[in-house]
């Protein structure tokens, strides 16, 4: 087992009306003035937004309210909930919703405790994040895993750039999990976050480190095999407990970094996707399926041996030398995904096929101009990443 360092400091309350706790959990933390974030209509239309407000008025807690927050979080919402969150006095940041709302309310509460800073120059590094305030979320949505992280995005849309930040301040203190809540979840949200569990967890399997790290790989493999598996029973029926909550535990379990430990993280796909989202306004788990095909038979013959080891471990793929075995194990991911109704090309995402001097203009923006590389595994510089846009532009 290789050296690492982990802390996961939020207290997660797991399982049906884990929400009903949260004023209760909130007056342990000293919080008063509790500033709510939430996306679109759906906690209006099922009544939990009202319950929630219900709760917190019950217990003598003050609360304003902010909706709004779209998929790939918009810094211009934030900038909006930093000036509130400052005018209400808010002493606690609440997400109600997945990961762009959770993302989103990370970044309200780091420009609320500086607010002689602008958010946004934490993201692109002109700042360094030394303090925060503290946030907790509801969970509505099994997929990102931001109420474990120490990870958010922001998409800047004047610049169509989407960043992430990763800090131990972006820690929520609390979550709040009733799979119960993700019922009414629509079809697309739940195969894109489905995908994004995936997708966070392979990120971290497939890294430059070839030492062993044995348990890591098991837990991640059994993440895996697990999530693949309870995705068949939730989605021909989305309000199956137990597969629900058995994703949701996944995700925020893959996100947390618990299966990275030793290993590290690659995240190649993940940079490459986010230059899909903040060009195209593309879902982030549907950016992400359209390139891993590609990426991994881009970055296979580095390392056969490991595609081999997840054939094997997550696919059952016995057969065949590492090499045949690597490739059919990166076909059968492909084939899932494609199973799902996830997109693995660029036509399937919906953006078309792309120009050269479009995707010379994104490898460009992945990579400043050629200057820096991103990822570990294979690291990625402006040609490779032509070289893995252009794999996937059909």
């Amino acid at each position: 087992m290789q050296s690492f360092q982990f802390q996961c400091p939020t207290e997660i309350l797991f399982g049906r009306g884990a929400e009903e706790k949260v004023a209760e959990k909130l007056r342990e933390r000293g919080a008063s003035r509790i500033f709510i974030v939430y996306g679109g209509g759906s906690v209006i239309r099922s009544g939990l937004l009202a319950r929630i407000e219900c709760i917190l008025t019950s217990a003598g807690l003050a609360f304003r309210v902010l909706g709004g927050v779209q998929p790939n979080p918009h810094l211009s919402l934030v900038r909006e909930g930093i000036r509130e969150a400052l005018s209400f006095h808010a002493d606690f940041i609440l997400a109600i919703g997945g990961g762009s709302v959770i993302d989103s309310a990370k970044a309200i509460a780091h420009g609320t405790a500086n607010p002689g800073t602008d958010v946004w120059d934490f993201w692109t590094g002109r700042a360094h994040l030394t303090k925060s305030m503290p946030i907790g979320s509801i969970l509505t949505l099994a997929a990102a895993g931001s109420e474990t992280s120490d990870s958010a995005v922001l998409t800047n849309e004047d610049t169509h750039k989407k960043v992430g930040l990763n800090s131990p301040f972006n820690r929520p203190a609390l979550a709040f999990m009733n799979p119960e809540l993700t019922f009414t979840v629509p079809h697309r949200q739940l195969v894109c976050g489905i995908s994004d569990i995936l997708m966070h967890t392979m990120e971290r399997y497939f890294t430059s480190v070839k030492e062993s790290n044995e348990f890591t790989d098991l837990v991640a493999e059994a993440l895996l095999r697990n999530v693949i598996a309870q995705s068949k029973i939730a989605v021909a029926d989305p309000t199956n407990y137990d597969a629900m909550s058995e994703i949701m535990w996944c995700g925020s379990v893959s996100h947390s970094n618990f299966t990275e430990l030793g290993r590290g993280k690659d995240f190649s796909c993940h940079k490459l996707g986010h230059e899909l989202s903040g060009a195209f306004d593309v879902t982030h788990g549907a950016s992400l399926t359209s390139l891993w095909g590609a990426w991994a038979d881009y970055v296979c013959p580095d390392d056969p041996a490991r595609f081999a080891k997840f054939a094997e471990r997550v696919w059952e793929i016995r057969s065949g030398s590492a090499e045949e075995k690597a490739h059919a194990g990166i076909q059968k991911t492909v084939d899932y995904f494609r199973s799902l109704g996830m997109p693995v090309c660029f036509s399937e995402l919906g953006i078309g096929v792309l120009s050269d001097d479009a995707i010379a203009a994104l490898a460009d923006s992945c990579t400043a101009g050629g200057t820096k590389t991103i990822g570990s595994f294979h690291p990625i510089d402006r040609a490779a990443a032509i070289a893995i846009y252009q794999k996937a532009n059909h």
